[in-house]
């Protein structure tokens, strides 16, 4: 089995329907072609890099399947460019690598942000402590009083 990866990105104007429609008719279309769909990523509304059809915004959607052979790619992807619901579309062929890296993000090995270390904490307390203004010394001479018999 050779393993590919399709990203796609769809016009953020459709309805949420509409848009998960579309990602589902390209899924269907795997399927159909007897694919083993991996796994299926709505990576969300995000910013694009440069105007694309006047749209600064789109739906990035990401599959991962496995397939025999590659003989319907390009029936695939001269449906991607029929479809005016796809701005673009990126179809490649992972190696192990890609497949191992896929998998471990996943599972949560890659990506996943750090927490906060518990020594961490006390050290921005004695930051707190240090930018804390110093009380004003005890020494300090008091102010001599006169008396009346001067």
């Amino acid at each position: 089995m050779k393993n590919y990866e399709v990203t796609f990105i769809v016009d953020p104007v459709l309805s949420g329907d509409e848009i998960k429609q579309a990602a589902q008719t390209y899924q269907d279309m795997l399927v159909k072609e007897q694919c083993n769909i991996v796994h299926v990523e709505r990576m969300g509304l995000r910013q694009l890099a440069y105007p694309i059809n006047r749209r600064s915004s789109g739906v990035y959607f990401c599959i991962e399947f496995e397939a025999q052979s590659g003989h319907f790619i390009p029936k695939m992807d001269l449906s991607f460019r029929r479809d005016e619901r796809i701005m673009r579309f990126l179809t490649v062929k992972l190696d192990r690598y890609g497949v191992k890296y896929n998998d471990d993000k996943r599972n949560g090995l890659i990506g996943k942000k750090r927490e906060v270390a518990e020594e961490v904490v006390p050290k921005v307390e004695e930051v707190k402590a240090k930018a804390a203004p110093a009380p004003a010394p005890e020494s300090t001479p008091a102010p001599i009083a006169k008396s009346e018999e001067e």
